[in-house]
């Protein structure tokens, strides 16, 4: 599978628990093809495979059977190492619960992602502050993250996640421990990232209304795509 325009691809990815002697089949051959560019949405309900799919193809996980390709190239072939350094180049992360680090400072969280890659601390500091400036925080780069509102941290986390330039960016429920409206800016801050960066994202959620403002809709449930369609999403018009 080899798609000039696509940046990840899965091809018939099963996904298969064994627990306590119970075999959960949570994907059921999965294909599913993600442009470059795209704000996306996956949804559908607890336990329909939903967040098993967004780590398959984040590369945080392997697949039971089936393969997963990053612009051409099937990633089952690499080593553990070698898709270390894929998740460290090409992909960012946003989680719920935020996950900073909080005896560091928001300029120090941001520029962690950074330090695997070997850049000097100036360097980190300059890029993870050109981040923050572009997600309207860069006033707090001083701050620890208690010192902040649950919309300025998912700011943050969403500021690392971008600080290295990622080819796509997966977030899993993003907005689950923030109020309706802190939500909705955040939906906003992604879409004018997605437009003026072209940076891919790809947002796990359950929330039908968060949803609607992605300009892709992928439904999950039972393990296996039940809809897949193009929106307007949110317009900057």
């Amino acid at each position: 599978m080899n798609s000039n325009n696509a940046i990840v691809e899965t091809e018939n990815l099963v996904k298969v628990y064994n627990t306590g002697g119970t075999r959960f089949e949570a994907l059921r051959g999965v294909s599913v093809r993600m442009e470059k560019g795209e704000l996306i949405s996956i949804l559908g309900p607890s336990g329909s495979g939903k967040s098993t799919l967004l780590h398959l193809m984040g590369l945080l996980d392997r697949p039971s059977s089936g393969r997963v390709f990053y612009e051409g190239e099937d990633t089952s072939r690499l080593s553990e190492d070698k898709l270390a350094v894929v998740r460290n180049q090409r992909i960012g992360f946003i989680f719920q619960a935020f996950n900073l680090v909080h005896r560091l400072n928001v300029v120090e969280n941001v520029a962690l992602p950074l330090v695997s890659r070997g850049i000097d601390p100036k360097t980190r500091t300059e890029s993870a502050m050109k981040t923050l400036d572009s997600v309207g925080l860069a006033s707090k780069y001083k701050n620890k993250p208690s010192e902040l509102s649950g919309g300025e941290q998912q700011r943050v986390a969403i500021a690392r996640a971008l600080v290295t330039y990622p080819r796509i960016v997966f977030g899993d429920e993003v907005t689950g421990n923030l109020d309706s409206k802190t939500a909705m800016h955040i939906m906003e801050l992604i879409s004018d990232v997605n437009e003026t960066l072209g940076t891919t994202f790809v947002i796990v959620t359950h929330n039908p209304e968060l949803a609607a403002a992605t300009r892709r809709r992928i439904v999950v449930r039972d393990g296996q795509i039940e809809s897949d369609e193009q929106t307007d999403g949110l317009r900057n018009d």
